[in-house]
C-alpha cells in the first residue's frame, strides 16, 4: 500500500505540478484557518492538537493505524509537602546579605547554595496518558486523495482518504461541553468500516480490561522516578466506549474490535483523583451522558462553544499563491525566504486556538510548559513539565487579554490564589516575613520554595510576576468585583511580604531584594569569579515597583487601606533607579558587572520594557535606548542562545520600541527556526540540556501576543494603533482585539497607513488614541469634537456600549 505524495519543487509552481484534481481544487479555495497536509504524521511534532482545557490529544492521521496521543492536565506525579524549605535559611540570611553588600559575591554564592536552596522532594511532573490506537482493516488498493487537517474555526481534526472503492473519513474533537474526546469514523460504502481499538499507557503502572463488548477501561498511577520517588502521584482512570452504526462489536484481550460497520463513534473519558475527585464516577457519568447524544449533537454543541471564543478576533495580513499549498510545503517555502503573510496570520490564530484548547474557565489547572499536551520528553528533562515563573508560564497567557480570551485566564488566577497558603509558610520559614512568596517555579502541589539550583532557585519575585496577570486582567476588563475580591487580596499580601523582606542598601539607602539572581544568568565579580546572587537585581526591582504601584492604584480605586498605601508610596520612593552601564546598556544588576554569559537567552531585566511599561520610547527615551543596546549586544552575537520563547520575546520588545521591521524579522525567524510543520514551537536541541527538539507552547502564545502588540498597544494611558506595522504588512485588517480600559478595537490599514478604526467602549471613559496618521472621530456617522494634545493624538469621551469610528484624513 503506497501513500500518494508529491515531490517538493523549486517553487510553488513546481510543488503544484502532479497534484490530483481534487487536491488542486482544494488549494484554489483553501481556508486560512486550516492546517492541512497530504500525508499522515510520522513524528509527534507533525501531529495535530485538539483539547478541551483538560483533555489533550495529538492526532497522527495514519491510514493503516491511527495514533491518538492522549494527555490530561492533572495527571501529575509527586505529592504535597511542607518540607521543601531549607531549615537553615532564616538563620543564615543576614550573613549572606552582608557578604553581598561587602562585595564577597563568591562567598555569598557558596552560602546561598548551602543554606537557601529548597528541597524538591517528590516535586513531580505532568505525564502523558498514553496512546489510543485504531488498527484498520482496509481493502487492498492504493491510497488516494489523502488529506489531514486541523480546522481551527471548528476545533476539529479531520482525516480523509480513499482505498480501493471506499472513501474513509474520521473527525476528532475534544468537547468542553461534554468533557470527552470524540472520534467519528465513517465510510461511503455500507459495512466497509473495520478496526481494532486498544490503548497503551507507557511505562507507568497501569492495566486495561474490556467491559462488555463496547468498552475498554484503563486504570493506573502517575508514578515516575525522575522527579519523585516512583511511589507517589495521582491515580487515573480512562473509559473508551465504542458505538457503531451497523456491523458488529466484539471484545478481545487487547481491546475492542469493530467489524463491517457503516460508521462508529468512539468516546474517550480520562480522569484522575487530583483534588479529591472520583475518577471512576466521572468517567462513567461523562461517557453515559455523551452516549445519550448523537454525534451531530455533540459536534454542534462543541463547535458553537468553541466559536463563541475563537471568532472574536479576525486577522488579515494579505495572501500570496503560497496560501494554496499544504501547510508543510508553505513552511518549506517560508524557511527558504518565501513571502506568505497569511501563514503569519495563521500562526497568530493558532496561538489563540491553543489557548482555547489548553485553558478554559473550568480547567482544573492552567497550561504548563507544554500547554495540556505532553510529548513524553519535557517530563523527562531536568526542568520538568511544570510551571516556570521566570517567563514561560507568563508567556502562556500574554495573549489572553489582548486576544479577547479573558475567560481563558481563569485557571491561572486560581493557581495563583492557591499559592498563597503554601507561600505564607515559605515566607515565614525561609525569611521570617509576613505575606506570601513563590520563587522560580511551581507544580500541581503548591510548591513555593526556592529551586534547587543557585542560578535561578532563589528568584524571589516569580510569584508576583505571575500575579501581575491579575492586575492586567483588571486593566483590560475594568472588573471592580474581580479587583476587590480576588486580585487585590493576592497583590496586597504579596506586597506585605516585600515590605517586610526588603532591606536598605548600606551604600545607597535604597530598598533592595536579595540575595536573588537575575535568572538564569551569571556575572563576573570584581575578583574574577563567576557568580549569580546579588542584592536588588533589576528584574526584582521592576516587579516590586509594579506590585507596589498596582496596590496603590487598587487601594485608591477601592477606597481602602490608606495607611498601607502610604507605606507603599514611601517604599516606592526608596527603590533603586534604573542604571545605564558602560556600554550604554540597561544594567541587569545594580553594579555594572561584566556578563559571564554574554550570549545568554534570558533578559529578565528587560521586563521593564515588556510586559511592564516602566520603560517606553516616549516617557523614558534614554532608558529605551539602553534597553535596545542590551538587546543588540545579545542578539547580534553569532552564538546567541536563540530559542522559541526568547525569539517570541523579541517580537514584543521590538514592538514596544516601535521597530516594526525588527519585530517582523523576529516573527519570520520564530517560524523559520523554532516552529515545526504543525506550527507548534519547540525548544531546540543543544540548549537547556535538551538532546532533541522538545515542544514548548510559550513560543506560540508569546508569538501571538507579539503580533498583536505590533498592531495595537494600550499602556501609559493611551491606545496606539499600528505602533510597529512593518512594510511587509502594508495592507490588512484586524478585528476584535482588546485594549486596556475596556475597549474592543478593529483596525483597517492601506499602504502602511491607518485607513479606519472602530473603538467600542465598555465604560464611560476618556479615550486617548495615537495613530500613524491624522484622523477624525465619528459617532453614528457624525464627526465629533476632540482634543488634539499632540500630532496624531486625539482625546474624546466615550460612553459605555458606544462605538466610535476613527477615519483617516488628509490633514
Amino acid at each position: 500500500m503506497t501513500l500518494f505524495t508529491t515531490a517538493i519543487g523549486a517553487g510553488i509552481a513546481g510543488i503544484l505540478l502532479g497534484t490530483c484534481a481534487r487536491c488542486a481544487a482544494d488549494e484554489q479555495t483553501e481556508n486560512p484557518l486550516k492546517l492541512w497536509y497530504r500525508q499522515p504524521a510520522e513524528r509527534w511534532m507533525e501531529s495535530l492538537p485538539v483539547g478541551n482545557g483538560r483533555l489533550g490529544a495529538m492526532v497522527f492521521g495514519g491510514v493503516d493505524r491511527e495514533r491518538i496521543a492522549l494527555s490530561e492536565s492533572t495527571l501529575w506525579s509527586g505529592e504535597r509537602s511542607d518540607q521543601h524549605e531549607n531549615p537553615k535559611a532564616l538563620e543564615h540570611l543576614p550573613e549572606i546579605r552582608r557578604a553581598v553588600f561587602e562585595g564577597r559575591y563568591a562567598e555569598a554564592d557558596r552560602m546561598s547554595k548551602k543554606f537557601l536552596m529548597g528541597r524538591q522532594k517528590n516535586f513531580g511532573t505532568n505525564m502523558p496518558m498514553g496512546d489510543l490506537s485504531l488498527q484498520f482493516d482496509h481493502p487492498d488498493g492504493e491510497v488516494r486523495g489523502y488529506r489531514r487537517e486541523l480546522d481551527m474555526d471548528q476545533a476539529i481534526a479531520v482525516v480523509e482518504y480513499s482505498v480501493g472503492d471506499v472513501r474513509y473519513k474520521r473527525e476528532v474533537l475534544a468537547s468542553n461541553v461534554d468533557d470527552v474526546l470524540v472520534l467519528r469514523l465513517t465510510c461511503d460504502k455500507p459495512g466497509r468500516l473495520s478496526f481494532a481499538a486498544s490503548i497503551e499507557a507507557g511505562n507507568k503502572p497501569w492495566e486495561a480490561h474490556t467491559q462488555g463488548d463496547d468498552s475498554l477501561v484503563i486504570t493506573g498511577h502517575a508514578y515516575e522516578s525522575r522527579h519523585s520517588d516512583g511511589k507517589c502521584g495521582v491515580s487515573f482512570r480512562g473509559h473508551i466506549s465504542v458505538r457503531i452504526d451497523g456491523g458488529r462489536l466484539v471484545s478481545s484481550d487487547k481491546g475492542i474490535v469493530v467489524q463491517n460497520a457503516d460508521a462508529a463513534t468512539v468516546l474517550v473519558s480520562i480522569n484522575t483523583d487530583y483534588g479529591g475527585r472520583d475518577p471512576l464516577a466521572l468517567c462513567q457519568s461523562q461517557v453515559e451522558a455523551a452516549a445519550g447524544k448523537t454525534y451531530e449533537q455533540i459536534r454542534e454543541a462543541h463547535v458553537a462553544d468553541h466559536q463563541a471564543l475563537f471568532r472574536r478576533v479576525e486577522l488579515d495580513l494579505g495572501t500570496t499563491d503560497a496560501a494554496r499549498l499544504p501547510t508543510d510545503k508553505r513552511m518549506e517555502l517560508f524557511q527558504r525566504g518565501g513571502d506568505d503573510p497569511q501563514l503569519i496570520a495563521t500562526l497568530f490564530q493558532f496561538g489563540r486556538y491553543l489557548l482555547i484548547a489548553g485553558s478554559r474557565e473550568n480547567s482544573p489547572l492552567p497550561m504548563h510548559l507544554q500547554g495540556i499536551w505532553n510529548d513524553n520528553l519535557a517530563c523527562r528533562m531536568g526542568w520538568t513539565c511544570d510551571y516556570h515563573m521566570d517567563i514561560n508560564t507568563q508567556q502562556n497567557y500574554w495573549s489572553a487579554e489582548v486576544g479577547n480570551l479573558p475567560e481563558c485566564h481563569e485557571p491561572l488566577f486560581r493557581l495563583i490564589e492557591s499559592l498563597r497558603e503554601p507561600g505564607r509558610r515559605t515566607a515565614r520559614k525561609t525569611y521570617g516575613c509576613e505575606g506570601w512568596v513563590c520563587h522560580i517555579f511551581t507544580n500541581a502541589w503548591g510548591f513555593t520554595s526556592q529551586g534547587r539550583d543557585l542560578t535561578w532557585g532563589a528568584f524571589v519575585t516569580g510569584g508576583i510576576w505571575l500575579a501581575s496577570h491579575m492586575w492586567d486582567h483588571y486593566e483590560f476588563t475594568g472588573d471592580r468585583k474581580f479587583l476587590a475580591q480576588r486580585a487585590y487580596p493576592v497583590l496586597k499580601e504579596a506586597a506585605e511580604f516585600f515590605l517586610d523582606y526588603m532591606v536598605e542598601h548600606p551604600k545607597h539607602g535604597w530598598l533592595v531584594t536579595g540575595p536573588s539572581p537575575s535568572p538564569e544568568n551569571h556575572f563576573i565579580a570584581p575578583d574574577g569569579s563567576r557568580c549569580s546572587e546579588t542584592m536588588g537585581p533589576t528584574c526584582d526591582i521592576v516587579l516590586v515597583r509594579d506590585l507596589f504601584s498596582h496596590c496603590v492604584q487598587a487601594g485608591r480605586i477601592l477606597g481602602d487601606d490608606a495607611a498601607f498605601r502610604q507605606n507603599l508610596e514611601a517604599a516606592l520612593a526608596k527603590l533603586p533607579p534604573f542604571q545605564i552601564g558602560k556600554y550604554g546598556q540597561l544594567q541587569e544588576w545594580l553594579e555594572d558587572f561584566e556578563e559571564a554569559i554574554p550570549n545568554h537567552r534570558h533578559t529578565c531585566h528587560l521586563i521593564a520594557l515588556y510586559p511592564s511599561e516602566q520603560i517606553t520610547i516616549r516617557r523614558t527615551p534614554d532608558l529605551a535606548k539602553a534597553a535596545r543596546v542590551t538587546l543588540e549586544r545579545r542578539v547580534n552575537r553569532p552564538d546567541w542562545e536563540d530559542v522559541e520563547w526568547s525569539r517570541a520575546n523579541l517580537i514584543n520588545f521590538y514592538a514596544r520600541l516601535a521597530d516594526g521591521e525588527a519585530a517582523c524579522e523576529s516573527v519570520r525567524i520564530l517560524i523559520q527556526k523554532h516552529t515545526d510543520e504543525n506550527l507548534l514551537t519547540f525548544s531546540a536541541a543543544g540548549i537547556a540540556g535538551a538532546q532533541e527538539n522538545i515542544f514548548i507552547v510559550d513560543g506560540n502564545s508569546a508569538g501571538t501576543a507579539g503580533i498583536a502588540e505590533m498592531l495595537l498597544q494600550s499602556h501609559g494611558g493611551e491606545i496606539e494603533l499600528l505602533p510597529a506595522l512593518p512594510k511587509a504588512w502594508a495592507n490588512g485588517h484586524v478585528k476584535g482585539l482588546r485594549a486596556r480600559g475596556g475597549y474592543e478595537i478593529d483596525i483597517h490599514w492601506r499602504d502602511g497607513k491607518l485607513a479606519a478604526s472602530t473603538i467600542q467602549s465598555d465604560f464611560d471613559n476618556l479615550c486617548r488614541v495615537r495613530s500613524r496618521n491624522p484622523v477624525q472621530v465619528e459617532m453614528d456617522g457624525n464627526v465629533i469634537a476632540v482634543e488634539r494634545p499632540e500630532p496624531n493624538v486625539v482625546e474624546f469621551l466615550t460612553k459605555a456600549g458606544q462605538s466610535f469610528r476613527l477615519v483617516a484624513t488628509d490633514d
